[in-house]
């Protein structure tokens, strides 16, 4: 195995490779780790990783530099090559590598990469980049999509939607995502939690909303494997934003409750240790492999899987999958664009379209429609997305709510949150948290 402190060029050479493939449309989180996994050191995989992210959350930028620079585009055979390029860029920029030891490395990872003949011109490119670079800078910045690292049609949306907020959700979408834990309130309160974490010397803050009650945001990220009793299920990784969602769906002792679209099961987890006395709970999946990660995630946190039940069903087609008897409680975490959560996963930017919305916010709808008749009266439906636009959030909460006359929203406050007619959403950024839209309806 490679590592980043014996041979950079690896490093390199990886990372050209998992951002070619984020570029031909796959997920970064589907290519990264495997990636990772190659190389032996921690420090490594925490370099890669870097170079990664910070790569994919420039690509916008940097791939307008390329067209600067370049006479023609390349090929589409040399897709790498161009991510090698943009790695480089970003290196030398956004994480200020030395630029001669990034330009060596480059070079030689483009030979790599099977593209001998494209040595010379990533070499020329990337020097004429170091001559040039102020003019070529100036000139990205005139250019809106490569200052902002954000689509156009993205920006235009977020304009319209949130016309006194758009810059913060913007600013918020290019800046690093904090790391967030959650204690397992069935094993360790969060004071023992923190001071476990203190005697590693490892700082953490508890944030100020009493709902968030094992909550707690490191100032510095760093690898699970350094969390103090992480593999023995003392600890998961969930967004503050994201633990939400268990505290407002409330569920009871006794209560039969269903998670819809369920994996990769951190909230799953979480209703478990927050009333480990439900009667039982439903986790619910479209891809059957996924449903995999959920009872990994149980067995790690030891709570009692025999009180879970993992189907493999579409949230919007309860016929193929209920048992007829109904919910006290469902949270509808719903398939989405992750607007919100871009810091986390910016190739979200690349890959999502304007044209995606609407099919979306009508799956989002048919789930949601779908699913209500499963709940008991005075039952109540938590309806979550990790978006930040309204046509996935307000609009689909309030089409239903018109629609449905057993149906009325409960007011949410949430510290920070932007109260709307129907449900509160929270921006990116705020108090340091994702992006996430909540609505919690009850059946009369």
């Amino acid at each position: 195995m490679a590592t980043a402190d014996t041979d950079s060029g690896a490093l390199r050479l990886a990372a050209a490779r998992v951002v070619a493939e984020v570029f031909g449309g796959r997920s970064l989180k589907a290519v990264l780790g495997p990636a990772e996994q190659a190389f032996a050191e921690p420090r490594a995989r925490a370099s890669l990783h870097a170079v990664v992210l910070a790569a994919v959350r420039g690509s916008l930028r940097w791939r307008a530099a390329l067209a600067r620079l370049l006479a023609r585009p390349l090929p589409a055979r040399a897709r790498a090559v161009e991510a090698a390029l943009v790695c480089a860029l970003s290196q030398i920029e956004d994480l200020g590598a030395p630029a001669h030891a990034v330009v060596n490395d480059t070079v030689a990872a483009v030979r790599a990469l099977g593209q001998p003949g494209l040595a010379g011109l990533a070499n020329a490119v990337l020097r004429r980049w170091l001559r040039e670079r102020e003019a070529l800078l100036a000139a990205l910045e005139a250019d809106e999509v490569a200052r902002l690292l954000h689509p156009a049609w993205l920006l235009e949306r977020l304009r319209a939607d949130w016309p006194g907020h758009w810059q913060e959700i913007v600013a918020a979408g290019n800046g690093p995502a904090p790391m967030w834990l959650r204690g397992n309130a069935a094993r360790i309160g969060r004071d023992d939690y923190r001071a476990r974490l203190a005697a590693a010397g490892i700082a953490a803050a508890v944030p100020g909303d009493a709902r968030l009650d094992q909550a707690l945001r490191l100032e510095t990220a760093l690898p699970v494997a350094r969390l103090p009793g992480f593999a023995e299920g003392l600890v998961s990784v969930q967004d503050g934003a994201a633990q939400y969602a268990a505290a407002l769906l409330d569920a009871g002792a006794g209560q039969h409750v269903l998670d819809a679209c369920a994996a990769p099961g951190g909230k799953t987890a979480h209703l478990l240790e927050r009333q480990p006395g439900l009667a039982g709970l439903v986790a619910l999946d479209k891809d059957p492999a996924r449903l995999a990660r959920i009872d990994a995630g149980l067995a790690r946190l030891q709570l009692a899987r025999d009180r879970v039940r993992c189907l493999a069903g579409d949230a919007g087609d309860p016929a193929a999958w209920w048992d007829g008897r109904r919910f006290d409680r469902i949270l509808l975490d719903a398939p989405c664009s992750a607007t919100g959560i871009g810091r986390r996963q910016p190739d979200v930017r690349l890959h999502r379209r304007a044209a995606d919305i609407p099919v979306l916010a009508a799956g989002q709808a048919r789930m949601l429609a779908a699913l209500w008749p499963l709940l008991a009266p005075g039952g109540r439906l938590l309806y979550a997305v990790c978006s930040v636009l309204r046509e996935e959030g307000e609009a689909v909460v309030s089409g239903f709510l018109a629609r449905q006359d057993d149906a009325r929203a409960l007011p949410l406050d949430l510290p920070g949150g932007q109260p709307l007619a129907a449900g509160v959403q929270l921006l990116p950024g705020n108090e340091g948290m994702d992006g996430f839209y909540y609505a919690l309806l009850e059946r009369q």
